[in-house]
């Protein structure tokens, strides 16, 4: 039996096949890269039409290098947050806000949660404009006064199955679910301006799609396959980084970057306490992630590689291990993620000379990554009363040793190690579909932070 894993990405859309234990398979990978609206007012778009068609084209490169004929069921890691209104016919009626959108707020004379702590506790959200109880008001002053809602993940796949109910990982993303009860929140559904009824139904426990017609014919390999629920990406990068219990604790360094916590907390389960300043969201039905994400991660890099004049390669890694460190850098280019809510536009640099090179610049941004996930481990850590070991992972840090190396030095004297293989997300969405979940602790390709992709 193979696996099909859907990584539904910021700038990327990858299909990969895994095996039974979740292994990639050589050669069994399509991507395509999606072009991401930005603008200095805090823009951050995709076009869901588009993406959908990339998804496509990476499903039908699948087929056509006979990868799909062994699939037994299809897997799914999608960015979390996302929203696309759709007008009455069902089609998107604008763009997708993704995480990265820093535009919406509060409406004029809008009033919050009754119990702002409570509200907390509940959903593991804020009133915030990364959650649809802030967005989908905005929205509708923005032009999308008569639309429905929906999030990326469920308008392609639900395109390609029908339509689809929305998972608890997806739904958490939100800020409308209560995380015990695995309903909608009616107190975040009020402040959104929306009827627990007119929100996608939420998966039941055990559920699966399955193809439309349509695509069944198209892509015959995958006429059988189970579709699982789609887990959201940062709780797969966890258990793909064998982080699922609270011994240790995933930093994940992608296009944005997060430092999450795995617990065990069933359904009708009260939640442990929850610090002020970290967010909460569903894994499945059993388990929770906990922790914090940052809007800047691989975005700083690319930023810098674009707008600067870097090294190459290997002659960018020595220059790196040359730097002096003498820059100390704001890394909020895109702004702040929950609970923070500084705008696009927030970074700064400090300690600049005229013997400052775009190394430096560079290794100054990278290290202010670095202490803002130091910071927010060590919140973590006062929720389950001692150090945590770290598990470094995530396409980013992958490409960096250098970067590896100065996570450790910041997280020392913690155990900090790497997870080698750049499919993270890909596979721990697979071990969740698959019921496997805490097998990801034992998962393999984890060693030491110097250590090449091609020792794993």
């Amino acid at each position: 039996m193979d696996i099909l894993a859907l990584d539904l990405g910021t700038s990327s859309v990858r299909g990969l096949v895994l095996d039974a234990d979740a292994v990639p398979r050589p050669g069994a990978l399509a991507r395509r890269r999606v072009h991401l609206v930005t603008g200095d007012d805090g823009t951050g778009t995709l076009d869901g039409p588009a993406y959908l068609a990339c998804l496509v084209e990476c499903l039908d490169e699948l087929a056509a290098g006979g990868h799909l004929r062994d699939v037994d069921l299809v897997a799914t890691s999608a960015q979390w947050h996302s929203v696309l209104p759709l007008a009455a016919d069902g089609t998107p009626s604008g763009p997708v806000l993704t995480w990265l959108d820093t535009r919406p707020e509060p409406l004029a004379g809008a009033v919050g949660p009754a119990d702002p702590a409570d509200f907390h506790r509940r959903t593991g959200t804020w009133w915030h404009r990364c959650y649809w109880s802030v967005r989908l008001p905005w929205l509708r002053e923005h032009g999308a006064r008569n639309a429905r809602f929906t999030g990326l993940a469920e308008y392609v796949l639900g395109a390609l199955l029908g339509e689809v109910p929305m998972s608890m990982s997806m739904a958490s993303g939100t800020g409308l679910l209560d995380l015990r009860r695995l309903d909608w929140d009616p107190e975040a559904c009020e402040l959104a301006g929306v009827r627990p009824e007119e929100l996608l139904r939420l998966a039941p426990d055990g559920w699966h799609g399955r193809l439309n017609a349509e695509y069944a014919r198209r892509w015959p390999g995958l006429a059988g396959a189970r579709w699982a629920p789609p887990v959201g990406d940062g709780a797969a990068a966890s258990v793909g980084s064998g982080c699922v219990d609270p011994t240790r604790a995933a930093v994940t360094v992608g296009t944005s970057a997060a430092v999450r916590m795995m617990q065990a907390v069933p359904a009708g389960a009260e939640p442990p306490p929850l610090p002020e300043q970290l967010w909460r969201y569903r894994v499945d039905h059993n388990h929770v992630v906990t922790g914090a994400a940052y809007s800047s991660g691989g975005n700083l890099f690319a930023w810098a590689n674009r707008e600067l004049r870097l090294p190459e390669g290997a002659a960018l890694e020595e220059a790196l291990r040359r730097t002096a460190g003498s820059v100390r850098a704001n890394p909020r280019l895109g702004g702040d993620r929950p609970p923070g809510t500084a705008p696009a536009g927030s970074g700064e640099l400090r300690g600049l000379s005229f013997g400052t090179t775009a190394v430096d610049v560079l290794a100054g941004l990278m290290q202010g990554l670095c202490r803002l996930v130091a910071d927010d481990l060590a919140l973590l850590e006062g929720g389950v009363g001692e150090p945590m070991a770290v598990v470094l992972g995530g396409g980013a840090l992958t490409a960096s040793p250098w970067w590896r190396a100065a996570f450790a030095d910041v997280l020392a004297p913690r155990e900090v190690r790497w997870q080698r293989n750049p499919e993270i997300g890909a596979s721990g969405a697979a071990l969740v579909a698959l019921g496997r979940l805490p097998e990801a602790a034992h998962i393999g390709g984890i060693g030491r932070t110097d250590e090449t992709a091609s020792h794993a």
